[in-house]
Formats: C-alpha cells, structure tokens, sequence
C-alpha cells in the first residue's frame, strides 16, 4: 500500500523543472542574451505543458473522474487549481526577471525601445517597415458586429484592441483582435547613431502604427492589450476509415489547431470590459485558466533574440571535438570493424552519424541501410543520405515516427520525400509509438553479411546535436546488431515478439529487466557483495520503479539519480529512500541521455538507453537500451556520470524540503558540462 507523500505529482514535479529553467534566466553568471533566451525556453515549456499535460488533466476532470491514482493521489480538479496558481506565480517572477535583464541590457547599450519611446529619428524607419513588411500581413478583425468570436489559433498571440469613437456625440466602444505576424522577426532592431543598439518588440512597432492601421475612424482615444489561447493538443486519430494513415494524421493536426481551450493568458493592464467582451465571446469561464501576464506574450521568441554582434553576452562557442581513434577521413567502417566508439555530442561533432550513413550510401559492398526515426532536422542530411543510398541500389527500410509530438507535420514531409524516391517506409507498430533511436547496415564481406550500426540516446537530428547531450555507439557487434535486426521484424511482424539476447527492449521486456537487475543490487547488498545504481535521464514518475528503487534504498542499495525534467521520487527519507540521492542539472545544453548503471557484485553492467522511466516509455513505447560491453566505453560513460555528479555549480538537489536549491559542498568548483568537454580535450591529449 502507498503512504501519503510517498510520490510527486508528475505534473508539479514538470513545474519544478520548469522553475529550474527560469532559475538560469535568473542567474547573473548565465551570459544576458542567454539569459533572454532561457525565458524563451521557460515560455515554449510552458505552452506545450499546457498543449498536453494541462489539457489530458482537464479531460480526466471533464470525465467526471477523480483521477486520484493515475494523478499521484490528488483530484484532477485540485491539480488545475494548483497548477494555475504555480503557473502565476512563476509568470510574474519570469516577468521580473525580464525586466531586469532588460535593464542590464541598457548598461550594455542595447535598448528595448516600446512604442511610446520611439524618438523623431527613429519614427520613419518604424513608419516604413511597418507599411512595408507589416501591414500587409496583418490580419485585423472588428469584433462587434460578429455573433460569435473567429476561432483563435493555438499559441498565436493577438492585440485586443479597444477604440472609443465619437459618433455624433455619442461614445461608442469598438472592440478589433490584431493577429501578431509569425512569418516575420519578432524583434526589430532599428538602425542607431548614438553607438547604441535599439530594439523594437513587433507589438511595439505595430501598436505605434495603430494612428495609420485605423486612419478611417475618427477614434477619441484607443488602446492594445495582448492575448493569447492555448489549445488541448492531442491528435484524435480515429474517424474516417477510408483514409489512409497519413491523412487522417494531418486531418488531426489540423485539427489540433482548433482544439478546446485550456489557457487563456491576458495583459494584466486591459480594461475590465474588453477582458470581460473576449471572455464572453469566446465562452471562457472560471473553470479554465485564466493566466494574468505581462505587455507581451509568446516570449518563447525570446529564444531567437538576436546576438546583435554581443559575443561577450553570449556563451563562448566550443568547436565539437573529434572522436579519438576515429577520424572523419578514410573509411568509418574499417575502424568500427575492429572496435566501438561512443560519440558524446555536443563535446563530439554530430559529423560522425552523417559520415557513417554517407559512407554506407556508396560503399558499393553495403546492401541494406534499417534505420528509425523519430525527429529529423528541418534540413535533414540523415535524410539526403538515405535518399542517396537508394539511389545507388541499396535496400533502404525506414521506421519513422509520424505522431513525435509537434513534429507530425515534418516527418510526414520528409516521409512522402523519401516514399517518392523509393525508400522503404515503416509507420511504426500500431498502439505504440517507435522511439528508438538505432541504425544497422548489411554488408557482403567475403562471400558474407556483416553488420555495422548505431545506437543512440538521441533523435538523429544536426540542429539539437548541438545543444541535446546525448550518447551513440558505433559498433559492429554482431551480437547486438543481430538483436537490433529482430527489432526491425518486429515492427512488420507486429504479432511476434521476438526474443533478444543482449538488447533491453520495450514494451516487452524493459520493465521486468530493470526489475530483475534493481533485484540483483538487493540480493548483493544483503549478502554483503558491491552493490549500487547510478541513473541519468530525463524523467523519472513510474510508481513501479520508484516502488522498486524504494525497496532497494531499504536494502541498502546506494542509488544515485541524475534527473533533468520530472522526478516523482523523493530521496532522502528515512525508511523509504535515505539511501537515494537525486540532482537535476540545468545549463548550456538540455541534458538528455538516459544511462543505466548496476554495480552486479563489481562487473558493472552499463546501458545507454533512448527510455525514460516513465509508464510510456516502459509499456506503451518501442525502446532499447543497450549493453555497453567493451571496457574503454565503460569507463568513459561512469567517467561523465561523475563528472555530472560532482557539478557543485549547475546541480539542484531534489529534496522533500526545498526545492530547487543549488548543491553545495566544500569541494573544488566543478561545472560539469564545462568539465566533461575538457575531459574529452584531455583524451585526445593522452597518449594512450
């Protein structure tokens, strides 16, 4: 039976997390326009938690049920409460925070200008580009005289309007909604002769054109607040069965745009009756979240703030190191023919993953290329190659993710790109989405098929290799590969689990597996023999496992946990988890390998892994985790999981009693994504 407080609630532990990003937003020491591009990570987190987790918690309410199990042991209708309130709070401190940095970008010389300190020098420019690249974008709707409000689109960000006319004596209200243009830079820098730099928000620039926008009233006076809607945006698939997949998939994604509303944030400075004229429009009530925010919205923008030519306000730029003992000249495969290599990117150049697939494109020896994919970059080169491999006669089977979470519509394109030009497709397994990230290559040597691969922790994509963390082993271990190969028949053979060897694979088999190896840890530490866990990923919140790791810390199990995002379990208790210890590290890049470690009585088994322990990814995904068999690799994965845990500088500790408090001890200063590219800068140094 759970005791009380015994988890946390996935749902304010994602808050938690989020807070911890803001915390970066908030630390003097982060470069400034780094700074301004956490709030805009701060902000994107927010809208897709409200997209997803906020919206499935609100149909668990709209059920009429309680969901008090599936929720951690708190009601449905509670949580939103709850959740409203975290999130106010925390737009307000992110608000603060903005203003500050703001102020410290004036020191800097760099002035974010609104519309009504705009001088006479700069009006002309603002005046043109305005009639030049705004105006004919706009789309502005007068709200009055419709019956009921036009459907908002998700995540768009609007200017409510009010303008008071006089007509004949007689005051009248008109109430105009203002789409803010996506297709054009949010932030306008306007040119300078001072020596400053000067920015303008689009909402400023169009707010101080609003005299010229409606030059056809005779307004007394007008005003513009911004709104934005946020949308439930999960994809309904059924329907139509006459469609084929992909259709009904874009069917749903655009129907994801006109999804029920589940967050409304408001200008806290609009007027009573232009919020209360919008809220009766819209049929939006107490029921929903209503979120007071600041002048602006979509400050996810902020992640594309302009560098300005500022490098000293931006983080200084590590060139990606290459791979000891493998170089991207020559043949990658000869070298992996003889041992595995682990690429750790960023610290390595993604380079490699490309390389190995151009390579295998016009190796003439290279038969078949199986690969899954779950997000590719908007330019793709994994994509070229696998195209280019086709053309050269290879046999080319592609497993790719069509439902990876506001990537639909990407993958879809590039999946029609590659369909046309003669690659195999594979839409994943039905009921489960692929979330594997693994490749293996058939090639004849001597009269014979061997096979090369990858495996990864990470999506093969160039654009967030250079900012994800992230594992992948090359290798041509034909013990691995073979099981990798049966992954691949079962997603055409849906009806047959296959029996793997090496590879940890769900839904069949992980859950049990980690079960199996926690149980081993126990039954060590009761006999006295070397025992202990060391995890990193990105999420933590099955009951299951935590329960498991529970009992472990009971047996005296020494765990260690590096969380990134959600973390349900709550170390430190006595007779529960006070032999648990947990931190979460926030910094320059996201942190997102999953990296399993099991002492087993001094012969560690060591996995790199694309599964969270989260219920999805153990029961409802398609996963592997890999064995890390040779011994240099051993080393080098416990080698950054210790560097990660002896950052004293990025690091939060979890706890029962504070949250988000940095780590502090009295050792050496160790930040530790600063610390693991010197280590690797050190490897190539080495001699050995």
């Amino acid at each position: 039976m759970r005791e009380k407080n015994q988890y946390i609630n996935r749902e304010l532990s994602w808050l938690q997390f989020n807070a911890r990003v803001l915390q970066e937003a908030a630390d003097e020491s982060v470069p400034l326009i780094e700074r301004l591009r956490f709030i805009g990570i701060f902000s994107n987190n927010l809208d897709e938690f409200f997209k997803v987790r906020y919206a499935t918690v609100k149909r668990i309410e709209q059920a009429g049920k309680g969901g008090k199990k599936a929720l951690g042991g708190v009601t449905a209708s509670d949580l939103l409460k709850e959740i409203t309130q975290i999130v106010i709070e925390q737009q307000s401190t992110s608000l603060e925070i903005l203003d500050q940095i703001r102020g410290e970008l004036e020191k800097h010389k760099i002035c974010m200008i609104k519309e009504d300190e705009v001088t006479e020098q700069q009006a002309q420019f603002v005046q043109d580009y305005f009639l030049q690249k705004v105006s004919p974008a706009l789309v502005t709707i007068i709200l009055n005289d419709l019956e009921e409000l036009p459907r908002l689109k998700d995540s768009a960000a609007y200017l409510a309007v009010r303008m008071i006319l006089d007509e004949d004596g007689k005051k009248e209200k008109k109430y105009i909604l203002i789409e803010i243009p996506r297709g054009i830079d949010r932030f306008v820098e306007i040119p300078s002769e001072d020596g400053k730099k000067y920015i303008i928000i689009l909402d400023d620039l169009i707010r101080f054109n609003l005299k010229s926008l409606f030059s056809i009233f005779n307004y007394e006076s007008i005003s513009a607040h911004m709104i934005k809607i946020t949308r439930d945006a999960e994809l309904d698939m059924a329907g139509d069965l006459t469609k084929s997949y992909i259709d009904k998939l874009l069917s749903s994604i655009k129907d994801r745009i006109e999804g029920e509303p589940v967050r409304f944030v408001y200008d806290k400075n609009i007027g009573e009756d232009t919020l209360g004229f919008l809220l009766s429009k819209m049929g939006i009530d107490d029921s929903d979240s209503l979120i007071p925010g600041g002048r602006y919205h979509n400050r996810r923008d902020y992640m594309k703030f302009p560098s300005l030519g500022a490098s000293d306000l931006l983080y200084k730029k590590y060139a990606a190191l290459p791979i000891k003992g493998l170089t991207l000249q020559g043949s990658l495969l000869e070298k992996i023919a003889h041992k595995d290599f682990l690429q750790y990117t960023p610290y390595h150049t993604f380079s490699y993953t490309v390389k190995f697939l151009r390579e295998a494109a016009l190796d003439p020896k290279v038969k078949a290329i199986s690969i899954t994919i779950y997000r590719l970059a908007e330019i793709s080169h994994i994509a070229s190659s696998l195209i280019n491999a086709v053309k050269n006669g290879k046999q080319v089977t592609v497993s790719i993710e069509l439902r990876a979470r506001f990537d639909e519509a990407n993958n879809i394109r590039y999946a029609e790109q590659m369909q046309r030009e003669g690659v195999k497709l594979i839409f994943g397994v039905p009921g489960l989405k692929v979330h594997c990230k693994a490749c293996v290559i058939e090639r004849l040597e001597h009269k014979k098929v061997k096979r090369y691969g990858f495996i990864s922790t990470g999506n093969f994509n160039e654009a967030t290799a250079k900012v994800y963390t992230d594992y992948t082993l090359f290798t041509a271990d034909q013990s691995i590969l073979k099981d990798i190969s049966k992954v691949f028949n079962f997603f055409e053979i849906n009806y047959k689990v296959n029996k793997y060897k090496h590879l940890i694979v769900s839904p069949h088999y992980s859950r049990t597996t980690f079960e199996r190896l926690i149980d081993k840890e126990i039954s060590n530490a009761k006999l006295g023999k070397p025992s202990g866990i060391k995890i990193k990923l990105n999420s933590l919140s099955d009951y299951k496992m935590i329960d498991k790791l529970y009992e472990a810390s009971r047996a005296g199990v020494k765990i260690k946990l590096i969380v990134r995002g959600i973390c349900s379990l709550i170390p430190g208790v006595e007779g529960m988890s006070e032999n648990i210890e947990a931190i979460s590290i926030i910094d320059k890049y996201l942190e997102h390998p999953r990296l399993y470690i099991f002492e087993n009585g001094g012969e560690p088994k060591t996995y790199i892994s694309s599964a969270d322990w989260m219920t999805r990814n153990l029961d409802n995904r398609v996963e592997i985790s890999c064995p890390i068999y040779q011994k240099d690799i051993q080393q080098e994965l416990l080698d950054t999981f210790n560097i990660c845990w002896s950052d004293n500088v990025k690091a939060r500790d979890f706890s029962a009693i504070e949250e988000n408090a940095y780590k502090t001890d009295d050792q050496a200063k160790v930040r530790s994504q600063f610390a693991t590219y010197d280590y690797y800068l050190e490897k190539l140094a080495s001699k050995e």
